[in-house]
C-alpha cells in the first residue's frame, strides 16, 4: 500500500480517514478535527491564531518549557499560575480564577502535565470552563492531553473535555502514547468551525500540509490502536509501580508525586539533606553513572526537582538506570554528611 502512496501535496486539514479516526476516538465530527505537524504545531496554530502581540494568556508552572515557547513566540503576554510540589501540582482552580482577567485571550493547561504526570480532575475542568465564560467569554481552554491515553493497566482513560464548550480546544499526537514521534502527526480538535479555519489556514501558509507518507502511516498505527495501547498500558504500569518500590527503598533520600497518567514524574531531593552544593553533587555524580534525567530547571522547577521518565525503558534497563540514579544519591549525600 506504501508504493501507491502518492508524493504529493496533501490537504491542509489532513487526510479525511485519518481524522475520522481521531474524531471517532474524541466522538466528535471528522471537520471538528485539524491534522497538524505534531502536537507542537498545533500549541504554535493555536497562539498565533488567537493572540496578538500582549493579548493575555494564562499558562502553568512547572511546564514543557516549548509549549511555553510557542506563546511567547508571538509575544502574548504570559500570567502563570504556579505549581507546588508540596501540593501535589494540583491545580488551584481559585487561584487559576485570580489570573484571569477580560483581556485574557487563552488558557494553556496540560492534563496530565508535563513534567509531573498529575491530571487536572473532570470537576475542575468545569469549573475553569465556567469561570472563564464569566471572566473572559471569547477566550478559549486548550487541553493538551498528549498523555490522556497513556493510562496505568485497566485504570480508566480521562474524558476529552471537548464536548464542554465551543470553546475548548484539545490537541494530542503520536508521539508519546502511541510511541511514534518520528511521524510528526498531531491533531487539534475544535467544535468552533471559525476557529476550525483559521487554523486551517495557518497550517496552509506555513507548512501547507502534513507529509502524506507520515499520513498513511499513522493511519496504520490509529487502525491498530487497541492493541498498541493495551500493550503500552500493561507496560507503564509495571514501570510506575517499579519507580514507587525504587521510592520506597530510596525514601531517605528522595520524595515524589506519584503521577495520575504518562509516563513522567516528579522526583525530589529532600531539602533536609541536599542543599545546593548537594544538588550539584548529584547531577555530577548522575552523569558518572551514565543515567539522564531532566532537571526540573528546565521546566520552571527548583534544581533539587528532577524529572524521571519510566515509560521507554525496557523493565531490566529500567532497573539498572534506577540503581545508577541510587548510587548518584547515595554518593552526594555522603559528601554531604
Amino acid at each position: 500500500e506504501l508504493v501507491e502512496v502518492g508524493l504529493g501535496y496533501g490537504t491542509a486539514e489532513g487526510d479525511r480517514r485519518l481524522r475520522e479516526l481521531v474524531a471517532g476516538m474524541h466522538g466528535v465530527a471528522v471537520d471538528d478535527v485539524v491534522l497538524t505537524v505534531g502536537g507542537m504545531q498545533t500549541l504554535f496554530l493555536v497562539a498565533f491564531t488567537l493572540c496578538a502581540r500582549g493579548d493575555e494568556v494564562v499558562t502553568t508552572s512547572p511546564l514543557f518549557p516549548l509549549a511555553r515557547n510557542a506563546l511567547e513566540s508571538v509575544g502574548a503576554a504570559v500570567r502563570v499560575l504556579e505549581l507546588s510540589f508540596d501540593r501535589g501540582y494540583r491545580v488551584d482552580v481559585d487561584e487559576l480564577a485570580r489570573c484571569l482577567s477580560p483581556r485574557t485571550k487563552l488558557v494553556c493547561l496540560a492534563t496530565p502535565q508535563n513534567p509531573s504526570g498529575v491530571a487536572i480532575p473532570a470537576d475542575a475542568i468545569r469549573r475553569i470552563a465556567a469561570l472563564m465564560g464569566e471572566t473572559c467569554p471569547e477566550a478559549y481552554l486548550l487541553l493538551d492531553a498528549t498523555y490522556r491515553d497513556a493510562a496505568y493497566g485497566d485504570d480508566p482513560v480521562a474524558d476529552s473535555y471537548i464536548g464542554l464548550s465551543s470553546r475548548i480546544i484539545s490537541t494530542a499526537s503520536l508521539s508519546k502514547c502511541h510511541g511514534a514521534p518520528g511521524l510528526r502527526l498531531g491533531w487539534a480538535i475544535t467544535r468552533d468551525p471559525s476557529l476550525r479555519d483559521d487554523l486551517v489556514v495557518g497550517k496552509f501558509n506555513t507548512v501547507i500540509s502534513c507529509s502524506p507518507v507520515d499520513e498513511f502511516l499513522s493511519r496504520k498505527v490509529l487502525e491498530q490502536r487497541d492493541a498498541i495501547l493495551g500493550e503500552r498500558r500493561r507496560r507503564l504500569a509495571g514501570a510506575v509501580a517499579a519507580v514507587e518500590r525504587w521510592v520506597g527503598e530510596n525514601g531517605r533520600l528522595i520524595e515524589w508525586v506519584r503521577p495520575d497518567a504518562g509516563a513522567l514524574c516528579c522526583v525530589r531531593l529532600r531539602p533536609a539533606l541536599f542543599d545546593d552544593a548537594a544538588v550539584a553533587r548529584f547531577y555530577q555524580a548522575l552523569s558518572g553513572e551514565g543515567v539522564r534525567v531532566a532537571t526540573g530547571t528546565w521546566f520552571g522547577e527548583a534544581a533539587r526537582v528532577f524529572r524521571l521518565g519510566f515509560g521507554l525503558l525496557e523493565p531490566a534497563d529500567l532497573a539498572a538506570a534506577l540503581a545508577g540514579v541510587s548510587s548518584a544519591l547515595r554518593a552526594a549525600a555522603r559528601e554531604a554528611a
